[in-house]
């Protein structure tokens, strides 16, 4: 498995592709960062979709009783397998990161296929 930064330029057409896949997907959202340690903030709900808004500069996570907001986002990776994807990460402008690990992997092309 790797991690891979996805390029700005591929945010909102690659996270649309992930929504338009997850079907009955469930995930864990965590947040991290130095100062908070590690915070579950969602533990293996449905996830529904994820999506950046380029014009508020903004990513969403849509899950079963939750709507993650990550605002301003930096850099977002993807940990992909040969058997798809893992999680998703989003780090913000404070460099907080938001991760979204998918309880099934995702069996989806890899981003470098799907520009």
């Amino acid at each position: 498995m790797a991690t891979q930064l996805l390029p700005k330029a591929q945010w909102e057409s690659y996270l649309d592709t992930i929504s338009k896949h997850l079907k009955a997907n469930q995930a864990e959202i965590e947040v991290a960062a130095i100062n908070l340690g590690d915070q579950i903030e969602a533990e293996w709900v449905p996830f529904y979709g994820v999506s950046y808004d380029p014009k508020d500069d903004v990513v969403e996570f849509v899950l079963e009783g939750l709507d993650h907001l990550v605002r301003h986002p930096r850099e977002i990776y993807v940990d992909y397998g040969v058997d798809g994807l893992h999680s998703v990460e989003v780090v913000d402008s404070s460099g907080m990161r938001h991760i979204a690990k998918l309880k099934e992997v995702l069996k989806l092309p890899s981003p470098e296929s799907c520009q």
